[in-house]
């Protein structure tokens, strides 16, 4: 998946990181390029100086063939510019768009290009979810300096996991299930509990890779 973040803040640089990681192609953008030039090395993501309101940098950054566009500047006006450019200009099939302040959120809509607005307060985790949901598994957030990853997969009809039990799965060591989402409800993972075609299994492990995760569950 191409991928454009517009905006290189804590929150911009967090998106990079995990879709960077997840192997989509990311370019991240920023129009401070002091941020940029630290930053470069550190993400795994294409680095781009400009300010992503005006359609040429958008156009030299790739958005003609962005697959999604994340506005996540700290400017709701900015997010709402690069918003619409993405979408009428450049025809980008999703765009998702940081609300900084809610009293403005009433404009982050399909009218202004924005497919999923996310409230500033939100946590990264259900930004990710919604930038990836045609992903089954993924690494929602990448704790490097514990050296642990939490990797979320989502069982389904073609999954070897179906209809299996935790138990009966052959987890390697360092992989920890922690959590079973079922119809938004959390289950205990428990050894005797049967997987079924949409849960959604919360995994956190300081060794294996995201292709390790995705060959014992799916």
């Amino acid at each position: 998946m191409n991928v454009i973040v517009a905006g290189a803040g804590r929150l911009g640089t967090q998106i990079a990181q995990v879709l960077g990681a997840a192997q989509n192609r990311v370019t991240l953008i920023d129009r401070d390029d002091d941020r940029v030039a630290a930053l470069r090395g550190h993400v795994p993501a294409e680095l781009y100086w400009g300010d992503a309101c005006e359609p040429g940098v958008l156009e030299d950054a790739g958005a003609g063939a962005a697959d999604l566009l994340v506005a996540t500047t700290g400017e709701d006006e900015d997010n709402l510019v690069i918003s619409l450019l993405a979408k009428r200009q450049f025809k980008v099939a999703r765009v998702l768009a940081r609300v900084n302040d809610e009293d403005n959120a009433w404009m982050f809509t399909p009218h202004w290009g924005v497919d999923t607005a996310v409230p500033g307060a939100a946590p990264l985790i259900s930004l990710i979810e919604e930038a990836t949901s045609a992903t089954d598994t993924v690494a929602l957030l990448r704790l490097s300096k514990a050296g642990v990853d939490v990797i979320e997969t989502t069982i389904t009809t073609h999954s070897r996991a179906a209809g299996r039990t935790l138990g009966e799965l052959a987890v390697p060591s360092g992989i920890v299930v922690t959590a079973v989402v079922r119809g938004g409800e959390p289950l205990a993972p428990a050894p005797d509990l049967r997987l079924r075609e949409g849960d959604e299994l919360l995994i956190v492990s300081h060794t294996a890779t995201e292709s390790e995760v995705h060959a014992v569950f799916q």
